[in-house]
């Protein structure tokens, strides 16, 4: 148990936050797994829409504190690196399937 006044109130604070910061999370989560699914979907038109509001997700959630800006910058390449590379296998079956024809 907390013995100092400022230990009851740091737990009372990180009670607020965690409140506030968890259902942002959540969201950034779900919204991932979305973009994710559409991805395996080959849903390549939906996805980028899905990224860019993705992006945008993560950008509030790092500029709220949420998670670090770091943290935020390096899932969106990572989100952005997944896009490409599906746009590109997308692009080389296609001139492979044409080459046959």
């Amino acid at each position: 148990m907390p013995i100092l006044h400022a230990a009851y109130k740091s737990i009372k604070v990180t009670k607020r936050r965690t409140a506030r910061n968890l259902p942002i999370r959540s969201r950034l989560k779900t919204e991932t797994k979305k973009f994710i699914e559409l991805i395996a979907s080959k849903k390549l038109e939906e996805a980028k829409k899905q990224l860019n509001a993705l992006m945008s997700e993560l950008d509030r959630a790092s500029s709220k504190g949420v998670i670090h800006r770091n943290t935020a910058s390096r899932k969106k390449s990572r989100l952005a690196k997944k896009l490409q590379s599906t746009q590109v296998s997308e692009d080389r079956g296609q001139t492979t399937e044409n080459r046959k024809t």
